[in-house]
């Protein structure tokens, strides 16, 4: 399974068209978080921006801080950029020998997104820590991730639906019982109809319990197409357009 300075100057971080620039921190917890940064490349005082977090397939785990730019980084930032929607941008790696939530692999749901996860939660803490000291708007935390990033893009959804102001899962999948916690959260999923490794049914069945929670979740299902459904969905302008004009209330 692949499964977020005060005057108008370049910063010293990756601006839009550059790779994003490697980074490590440890979280209060202990973790160490290995993770690629953006940011615009020019910030007007005064003014925040939206953070994008960005959650990888299982395929880019490891420890060399690269292999999660493999996939949907890139095409966030050109999107950014030709949207003319400056934003910080956090990209993490999971290691080898963990999954950003555990998943039932027999069921294809999380198992574990009601117990503690000291991974995603150093993640939202180095989130927390970019916005102490970075010009971050506050309303506009957005996460998505592939595969297992969209396992793990639904298990932070019910961790910490009141920081995210939308969320784009794309050919994960969550546990049904806990859409009560992130019902009121923008989202917009997305799976190919013919996936072989996470089945389509692993969405289908997250955004059937959302309507009935009373939700309004939006969802794109890609006939005939298989595992790889992130591709045209971080190249679709209209996806990230909708992403950036999303905000928490």
């Amino acid at each position: 399974m692949r499964m977020m300075i005060l005057t108008t100057v370049c910063c010293s971080v990756a601006a839009f068209g550059g790779e994003p620039e490697a980074k490590e921190w440890q979280a209060p917890n202990g973790v160490t978080v290995k993770y690629r940064w953006s940011a615009p490349a020019a910030m007007e005082p005064g003014k925040t921006y939206p953070v994008v977090l960005f959650l990888h397939g299982a395929g880019e785990r490891g420890t060399d801080n690269r292999a999660q730019l493999q996939h949907g980084v890139t095409a966030i930032l050109a999107a950014a950029k030709q949207l003319d929607q400056p934003c910080f941008l956090i990209a993490p790696q999971c290691p080898n020998d963990l999954w950003w939530a555990p998943i039932d692999h027999d069921t294809k749901r999380l198992s574990g997104a009601a117990k503690p996860n000291p991974l995603l939660e150093a993640v939202l803490a180095l989130v927390a820590d970019t916005a102490k000291h970075q010009p971050v708007d506050p309303q506009r935390l957005y996460v998505t991730g592939l595969s297992m990033g969209g396992f793990g893009t639904w298990d932070l959804l019910g961790r910490a639906p009141e920081r995210i102001a939308a969320a784009i899962p794309i050919c994960g999948g969550g546990d049904p019982a806990r859409v009560e916690n992130f019902k009121q959260v923008p989202i917009w999923a997305f799976h190919g109809e013919a996936d072989p490794v996470v089945p389509v049914s692993c969405t289908r069945e997250m955004i059937a319990a959302l309507k009935q929670a009373g939700g309004s979740p939006k969802a794109t299902y890609y006939p005939q197409v298989q595992h790889d459904s992130w591709t045209r969905t971080y190249a679709n302008l209209e996806v990230l357009k909708w992403l950036f004009a999303q905000r928490a209330k």
